[in-house]
């Protein structure tokens, strides 16, 4: 552990998204106060950098939407030296013109999600900027890492649904009505956790479907989703390390180090 290279930057994989590295990786092992991450944590390199990479829903697809242990994750990303964190995620459109096969890079976060541990601080009065939930430092390095291979959207407001069931129709006409863009079902409470340790995070968006309310149909179904992520899945990947490679600085930037002048229950991982 003590030769490991410390890996400041972070990719966590979404569904269909359960690997990143062409070379080899070291796997490791990481316990927190939560207990064990959705799998153990890959530490390779890209473009000359340590960057380590995490299965969200674990190596098989072991945990659903609302069973991951989030916390585990972020801790266990912090604890190894992780300060910037992109976010590859599976996500239903809102809109007629964002289908299939398009990539967006949210600036706006809507939470729909009910039960989900979602803080570090349950105590010591601690209360975190939210207001801009997504690092613009991310969001960018990911924009500008944009090819030919998918069409790329530059920002979006993405809301997080409970899960594990796709929405209904009338609730999503309801979410296209309020002018939202994305659904998805596991960007929240990752990108708050994110914010509380002090790491900057990006979701990095895959339409995999038109929702249920754009159009008559069948609606939503998930041998579909994955069927489309899977198709995507390498230039996706490839988007992915340009986006590793063009971030400019491995430390956390100045707006999502949101503790400045509060003293914390606790000691940072």
């Amino acid at each position: 552990m003590s030769s490991l290279p410390r890996p400041a930057l972070a990719v966590i994989g979404g569904s269909g998204f359960y690997d990143f590295f062409d070379n080899d990786a070291t796997h490791v092992e990481v316990d927190t106060p939560y207990g064990a991450p959705s799998a153990p944590v890959a530490v390779g390199e890209v473009d000359g950098r340590a960057v380590a990479f995490l299965p969200r829903h674990g190596k098989q697809h072991e945990f659903a939407p609302h069973t991951l242990p989030y916390q585990a994750n972020m801790w266990a990303l912090r604890s190894l030296g992780v300060r910037r964190i992109f976010a590859p995620c599976a996500v239903g459109s809102l809109r007629a013109d964002w289908g299939p096969g398009t990539v967006a890079v949210p600036d706006q976060l809507v939470d729909r999600t009910s039960g989900r541990p979602q803080t570090f601080f349950d105590g010591g009065g601690v209360h975190v900027s939210f207001a801009d939930p997504y690092c613009n430092e991310l969001r960018t390095a990911a924009v500008k890492s944009a090819g030919h291979d998918l069409r790329m959207e530059d920002s979006g407001t993405m809301v997080v649904v409970q899960g594990p069931r796709f929405s209904t129709r009338a609730e999503s006409r309801w979410f296209a009505g309020q002018g939202w863009d994305l659904v998805n079902m596991t960007g929240h409470p990752e990108a708050v956790l994110a914010r509380e340790l002090e790491m900057c995070y990006a979701a990095v968006a895959l339409v995999t479907d038109l929702d249920a309310g754009l159009g008559e149909g069948d609606g939503v179904h998930a041998v579909n989703v994955f069927a489309e992520f899977k198709k995507n899945l390498g230039p996706f990947k490839e988007l992915m390390r340009r986006a590793v490679a063009a971030v400019d600085s491995e430390d956390t930037c100045e707006r999502c180090l949101v503790h400045a002048g509060v003293s914390l229950p606790f000691e940072l991982p």
